[in-house]
């Protein structure tokens, strides 16, 4: 088989599996952030504020993946 080939193959699955992991992470994170905002309306400001910074932080590893998988087709 091709070695390109299976660069661009393997670029393809990595940025699904990253694409669907940022998805299940930020998912996972919004999700208690909603449920601690309705028992607790007071705290909602510290809740986002913190729920803000692990999803930039989430979609900053996405990135990082993204581009190595983009380096790895173009290798």
């Amino acid at each position: 088989m091709d070695p390109t080939a299976l660069a661009w193959l393997g670029a393809g699955l990595g940025a699904g599996l990253v694409a669907l992991g940022a998805g299940l992470g930020i998912g996972r994170l919004a999700g208690p952030a909603m449920e601690g905002t309705a028992r607790q309306p007071e705290a909602t400001n510290d809740i986002r504020t913190t729920m803000i910074i692990a999803a930039a932080l989430i979609e900053g590893v996405a990135l990082f993946g993204l581009v190595i998988a983009i380096i790895l087709a173009f290798k």
